[in-house]
């Protein structure tokens, strides 16, 4: 009889997290599936780097069921095998309108529906990857984090002050993973 309560039990619980998945805060990308390869178009593109061999194109994004009380959005693209592990933040964008649903392709790059802030090669929009060749597929990790702040925050703030100003506002944060390497 144990064995029966157990399995209805277990049934009931699955079933009620399954009927939920829908409404979870989420990010996608119809150029990968999240922990998938990124296309080379989508790597940075600098005559100054070797390793920049792509087209700095920047991958549509979508989202779906934000936080009720969500009054702006943030994006942070990070590449924590960057730099030899010291990690390379490849954009940082944030002032996102909770009405958008997401980002075009090349939206990113052109610095359109955000304040963009510094990343590390210094610029306020997308920087594709430039892994050197041999280091393995990077892990790309775009963070998208719900805020009850109003779209007021300054630009050219680094992804650790603008770390800093999400404290405390921070409603919720969904990822996404794009790998790529050479």
């Amino acid at each position: 009889m144990k064995s029966i309560l157990y399995t209805a039990l277990a049934s009931t619980l699955l079933w009620s997290v399954a009927s939920h998945a829908g409404e979870l805060f989420q990010l996608q990308s119809p150029a990968f599936a999240d922990n998938g390869l990124m296309d080379k178009k989508f790597a940075g593109n600098n005559s100054q780097n070797a390793n920049c061999t792509g087209e700095n194109v920047s991958p549509a994004l979508v989202w779906s069921n934000l936080p009720a009380q969500t009054q702006s959005l943030a994006l942070v693209v990070h590449d924590p095998e960057g730099a030899k592990g010291l990690g390379v933040t490849h954009l940082v964008a944030y002032n996102i309108a909770p009405s958008a649903a997401g980002f075009a392709e090349n939206a990113l790059r052109d610095g359109k529906g955000f304040t963009g802030g510094k990343n590390t090669p210094g610029t306020a929009r997308w920087y594709g990857p430039c892994p050197p060749p041999g280091s393995g597929a990077h892990h790309y990790t775009f963070t998208l984090i719900a805020t009850d702040l109003p779209p007021s925050l300054p630009a050219g703030l680094t992804r650790e002050q603008l770390f800093d100003k999400l404290k405390g506002h921070a409603l919720a944060a969904t990822g996404l993973i794009g790998r790529f390497g050479q």
